[in-house]
């Protein structure tokens, strides 16, 4: 935690589970910041996490509150980056045909993502598996969304049953988050 002592940590709040991720950076002593508007755009911040939700909405506001090609920015000038689930989605390059309905996305992360891929709630499950650079975590699949496939400039951090999977997008924000 020391090396990021000084950072901040943006957390987009338009929708979702914003308040679940500010807990754990709570937890964790990390200093955050909340995005709700194109105002807090003007905020220092040193990485980003985009939270699970309802990527549709988050998609939507993000271009109603003048906020998305900011973010946009900011990511390909290479802020990190945490996406959980509707925040892969964002994050996605592209989106499988059926579920591409031209929704506003950040689309800065070179992957093929189809949208809860994972089933029903029913269908959620937990599992443990190997986190590149990491070691052994625990993952959680919520009706997750997964990555069909991955561009030249992505590069794959787990598998879950022999599919590449990142429902939780580790860059280096990775190490702020306790890793």
């Amino acid at each position: 935690m020391s090396d990021y002592a000084d950072q901040t940590v943006a957390v987009l709040a338009v929708q979702g589970a914003f308040a679940e991720h500010e807990a754990r950076l709570s937890e964790l002593g990390a200093h955050y910041i909340e995005l709700r508007q194109a105002a807090d755009l003007r905020q220092n911040f040193d990485r980003l996490v985009l939270p699970g939700g309802e990527s549709t909405v988050q998609g939507k506001l993000l271009d109603e509150l003048g906020m998305l090609e900011e973010l946009r920015a900011r990511i390909a000038e290479g802020t990190p980056v945490l996406g959980t689930c509707a925040g892969l989605i964002l994050l996605a390059h592209d989106l499988a045909a059926h579920d591409d309905k031209g929704t506003p996305r950040l689309a800065t992360m070179d992957v093929l993502v189809e949208r809860n891929a994972y089933g029903r709630q029913l269908g959620s499950f937990h599992t443990v598996q190997e986190m590149k650079g990491i070691g052994t975590v625990p993952m959680t699949f919520i009706r997750a969304p997964y990555i069909v496939s991955c561009g030249k400039e992505a590069e794959v951090l787990a598998e879950v049953d022999g599919t590449k999977d990142m429902e939780e997008v580790f860059q280096d924000i990775v190490k702020i988050l306790g890793a």
